[in-house]
């Protein structure tokens, strides 16, 4: 069995503060893309085994597939670890770039292996939402507004399909070092604690939606690693719709209209961007095109 696992861009995403749980209260709007990771999933007699093709990707119990697949293993009403299946994680979406490849591979595991162990959806969706905050939007795709810690989640009608460019830098980021930078500037000083306007629930999805598209994040991570910021204002001179940082970065995006002026932009930013920067074009997917692609 192979399934695909697909990348995620945050059209915005805003830090609102710190929760009395100590993570972060976020109002995002993911969006699915096209780059996608290959999960081949196979029924082999023995211990559970995964392999990646990327040296840097961990493929043992700290890969959050290998996590996917115990905790599924124990919804299942299963004993002991997993077994009697292997896993081959062919990778494509970058390390540390923001989009989501470690949590919608985790996705892509736990659809297959729900199918195979028959587990229900009820069982799935809380063993997803365990997993991690990004987890549970693999599990819907297109665009959603996403509350709390970005796990609750509320499907919109899907953004008007566009043309991705990716701006790769040669480093990554770290979730926890972004979140800790931004804690150290004056804005993450001032909202160190959360202050509720009232319950998500009975926000309407207008209301959270009216700000400006943007990433909080952003200024604290390109103080550190100037060539985001970089990368950011050559999509815009470049033509971009939108362009920001992806999530926690390293990745910067530019949203285009057509194919032809991606491709420009992407020569554009090869040719301008300096060593070990890597573009790529890919597009958007609507949530009916996630669900049938992410199925297959």
């Amino acid at each position: 069995m192979r399934v695909r696992a697909f990348a995620k861009i945050n059209l915005s995403l805003r830090v609102l503060g710190v929760r009395p749980d100590g993570y972060h209260e976020l109002r995002t709007i993911f969006q699915s893309i096209a780059l996608h990771d290959t999960l081949t999933i196979r029924a082999v007699r023995g211990p559970f085994r995964l392999t990646c093709d990327d040296p840097d990707c961990p493929s043992d119990a700290t890969n959050l597939i290998w996590r996917a697949a115990e905790r599924l293993w124990t919804a299942a009403g299963r004993r002991g670890s997993p077994r009697d299946i292997s896993i081959h994680l062919a990778k494509r979406i970058p390390l540390q770039a923001g989009l989501g490849g470690g949590s919608s591979d985790a996705a892509a595991a736990l659809r297959a292996l729900a199918r195979m162990w028959r587990v229900d959806e009820a069982r799935l969706r809380a063993t997803a939402a365990v997993l991690g905050a990004d987890v549970p939007y693999f599990l819907e795709g297109g665009t959603v507004l996403g509350l709390e810690r970005g796990d609750l989640l509320f499907p919109l009608i899907d953004h008007p399909a566009a043309w991705v460019v990716l701006a790769l830098p040669p480093f990554g980021v770290s979730t926890k070092e972004a979140f800790g930078w931004w804690d150290q500037t004056a804005g993450g000083r001032t909202s160190s604690r959360f202050r509720s306007a009232g319950s998500p629930a009975r926000r309407s999805r207008e209301s959270v939606l009216l700000p400006e598209l943007q990433n909080d994040l952003e200024p604290a991570v390109a103080a550190q690693h100037p060539q985001i910021g970089r990368l950011i204002r050559a999509m815009r001179r470049a033509g971009a719709s939108h362009a920001q940082m992806s999530g926690s970065g390293s990745a910067a995006f530019g949203l285009f209209p057509r194919r032809t002026d991606a491709v420009r932009a992407a020569e554009a930013l090869d040719s301008r961007s300096g060593r070990g920067t890597i573009t790529m074009v890919t597009r958007t997917l609507n949530r009916p095109s996630y669900q049938a692609l992410a199925a297959t």
